[in-house]
């Protein structure tokens, strides 16, 4: 078996809130916002690619630079990139 985060055990182990969490996530990526940032970043990758990147494990990402490629496992933990990444995971604690 492989390693889980604690979030995955957590979800494994609670069907109520898994199933909220399935929810939340089917009704934000159907969105317009979120489907035009999807086809955007899968739009770039696919540029990408054509042009000779290696994206093989990497994903594009929006920073406030523009399009970056990141590897995946950075993209998707990321808590710099944007006002809303640092809310949505919790920023620092206030004293």
């Amino acid at each position: 078996m492989t390693a889980k985060s604690k979030s995955a055990k957590y979800y494994r182990d609670n069907k109520a809130a898994r199933d909220k969490k399935k929810k939340y996530d089917a009704k934000l990526n159907s969105s317009k916002k979120q489907t035009k940032k999807r086809v955007e970043a899968n739009s770039a990758r696919r540029k990408a690619k054509a042009a000779g990147k290696d994206v093989k494990g990497k994903d594009m990402s929006h920073t406030k630079n523009g399009m970056v490629i990141k590897k995946t496992s950075t993209n998707r933990g990321s808590k710099s990139d944007s006002a809303g990444d640092r809310r949505a995971r919790g920023g620092k604690k206030k004293k």
